[in-house]
């Protein structure tokens, strides 16, 4: 049976991970909402671990922004690809890891720590758990982290719409609608709560919940959708001002956990 490392790895290989945030309206708006999250925390000289970095998109750009950024990725092939990208940006360092075992860093080490993508994941509670507590640990007293996840409502909205519903119900729901989380999903989502519920004993304070990316992602291949350059500022920038909304959380896809370290 393969392991958690290897599926991950191979999906990877495979994948045009680089272009992911630039190639679809939604990647664009997810990367957008992102950064303006990034941007509240983080600035000039902030000292930022980017973990699950795949190939830099976020860390290349906040290094070439004057922020000393380290960044960690699991596949090897993503880990190429940020280093290519980095060439010759300062103030920007890599390497190969997993987000359950960060023992290469000292405790608050950093100001602003970033896990978007590892959540995505990671299934056994005790490696849920484990990536969690590294992300904290290693964030100075009084710093910011931001764990990014999915909303198993978005996935479903997304993806299975397309004569293939039963597959994704299965796959992701139990026969009572409890929402599964298992390694051969590959990309594994949440009820926002139960997200949420994650940190309910962590030494940490929630500061907010947000939509990266709403529901683009499961409207964007209708042959009518049309959202043309004039009009994705003026989009975007609506977009963050309803990002927090409730009501409005488990139909995005990407969504944003944010909170401070006590």
């Amino acid at each position: 049976m393969r392991t958690r490392q290897e599926i991950v790895g191979s999906f990877y290989e495979k994948a045009d991970e680089n272009s992911r945030l630039q190639r679809t309206r939604h990647g664009q708006l997810e990367y957008r909402t992102t950064m303006a999250y990034i941007h509240r925390f983080a600035g000039p000289g902030s000292k930022v671990l980017e973990i699950g970095a795949g190939t830099g998109c976020y860390s290349v750009a906040l290094a070439r922004e004057g922020m000393d950024v380290t960044a960690v990725e699991l596949s090897e092939n993503n880990l190429a690809v940020l280093r290519e990208n980095s060439r010759g940006v300062g103030k920007i360092q890599s390497c190969q890891g997993d987000a359950t075992d960060l023992t290469r860093f000292a405790d608050g080490t950093f100001d602003v720590t970033l896990s978007l993508g590892p959540m995505y994941h990671l299934y056994e509670p005790e490696e849920i758990d484990r990536a969690i507590e590294e992300a904290i640990r290693v964030t100075k007293p009084g710093g910011v982290i931001l764990f990014a996840f999915l909303s198993v409502f978005g996935i479903m909205y997304a993806n299975y719409f397309k004569g293939n519903w039963a597959f994704g119900q299965d796959e992701n729901f139990t026969d009572d609608y409890r929402v599964r989380h298992y390694k051969e999903q590959l990309f594994t989502g949440y009820d926002v709560t139960e997200f949420e519920d994650l940190f309910r004993d962590k030494p940490v304070e929630r500061i907010t919940t947000a939509g990266t990316d709403g529901m683009v992602e499961s409207i964007e291949d209708r042959p009518d959708f049309n959202i043309p350059d004039k009009d994705f500022d003026a989009f975007a920038a609506w977009y963050l001002a309803f990002a927090e909304k409730r009501e409005l959380l488990g139909g995005t896809n990407h969504l944003l956990y944010i909170c401070r370290k006590k």
